[in-house]
């Protein structure tokens, strides 16, 4: 029997909302991938992360982005924009996870190139399952591309 290595899969949340970082690591603690999550709190420091800028310069870049629109300093929709527009970014998968509904932002998320727009549920045990839902399908079904290659 062949043994299948299985690398770490490194998810980037963008989330200015303690709480909702709180739920998202706890949901993602039992994970069937191993997997390790840097937060950035406002849209400036998920950039700095995406760049390897200043505190992340070490980092390795984020396999999967958790990414909410409304941030502090830039919002989602420019840091989406942004991750698009850069030859070394945008093939990483972006899931929009936000407490938005309007179809503006469901449209011009997908207009820059959102791989999914998530609605965040306002219960616990359904955030709960939003988030095992997204590891399920983002982490165990997807082939992500090795976020080394360029």
């Amino acid at each position: 029997m062949d043994v299948v290595y299985v690398r770490p899969i490194n998810i980037l949340l963008v989330e200015d909302n303690p709480a909702d970082v709180r739920l998202t690591r706890e949901a993602l603690i039992n994970a069937k991938v191993k997997n390790s999550m840097i937060v950035a709190k406002d849209g400036v420091e998920a950039m700095e992360c995406l760049l390897k800028k200043n505190k992340f310069k070490d980092n390795p870049l984020p396999d999967l982005i958790l990414l909410d629109l409304n941030l502090p300093k830039k919002d989602g929709r420019e840091v989406l924009a942004e991750i698009k527009e850069n030859k070394d970014l945008k093939r990483i998968p972006v899931v929009i996870l936000t407490t938005s509904k309007a179809e503006e932002d469901v449209l011009k998320s997908y207009n820059l190139h959102a791989n999914c727009y998530i609605t965040k549920p306002v219960e616990l045990d359904q955030f709960v399952e939003v988030v095992r839902s997204i590891e399920d399908f983002w982490l165990t079904i997807v082939k992500l591309p090795d976020g080394n290659n360029k």
